[in-house]
């Protein structure tokens, strides 16, 4: 069987056109329609990506991540019909690392899965010891951790990528749009706050002081550079 994939809607038309799509490609695919045995099976069948929409029946999409999150680095993709803005910020600052807002294409839904994918499994790919200091903060890269004063910070793994991606082409601005196709990995359908929404959770945890920030820092007009 190929990779397993876990996808969690209470639209069944959703999860039928999802599931088939999915297995075209090659990929074992697991459901559930309610928020509490969507939980049950990301935590009990350790699938390698979760399709988790938000408006759900028991238990609502944010809380089924919040709590994915607390045992599991899996990549989350967010599926939902709302569109706010408030709603990415928070799918965002729970962990989530992307988000498609219905209706969407399955090209373009394809695409995410296999970006994020691709993004999970380059994690583990570098050999050795990788550890990098910038002032203080440190980067295991063979560890995919980030410790500030010795103390380990709690970043998703989107968060990691960024930082990352910016630290190691210190000094050098990209766009938001760059860094969507950089560090997303893929042309993005998508709103380019994206970035921002990603940008501001990071200097909450990394920042002595986030107004003012350090590390991540905005090239205004023009998008965002590494200045440790």
């Amino acid at each position: 069987m190929g990779r397993k994939i876990l996808v969690v809607d209470d639209e069944k038309n959703i999860v039928d056109i999802v599931s088939y799509n999915l297995k075209k490609e090659g990929f074992e695919v697991i459901s559930a329609s309610d928020g509490e045995k969507g939980l049950e099976l990301a935590l009990s069948e350790n699938p390698e990506l979760i399709l988790l929409d938000i408006m759900m029946p028991k238990m609502d999409g944010f809380d089924v991540c919040k709590k994915i999150r607390k045992r599991s680095q899996t990549p989350i993709i967010m599926l939902t019909a709302r569109a706010e803005e408030i709603d990415k910020v928070l799918g965002f600052e729970l962990g989530a690392d992307d988000y498609v807002t219905k209706p969407f294409g399955i090209r373009e839904l394809m695409a995410r899965v296999k970006a994020n994918l691709r993004r999970k499994e380059s994690a583990g790919e570098t050999p050795g010891s990788n550890v990098q200091n910038y002032s203080d903060l440190t980067f295991d890269l063979d560890m995919y951790e980030v410790r500030r004063r010795g103390e380990v910070v709690d970043l998703t793994r989107r968060e990691f990528e960024l930082l990352k991606f910016l630290a190691t082409q210190s000094h050098q601005v990209f766009s938001r749009e760059a860094l969507l196709e950089k560090v997303w990995g893929y042309e993005y359908f998508g709103d380019v706050r994206t970035v921002d929404v990603t940008i501001r959770r990071l200097r909450s945890k990394i920042e002595d002081n986030p107004e003012s920030p350090r590390y991540v820092i905005t090239k205004r007009g023009v998008g965002y550079y590494f200045g440790g």
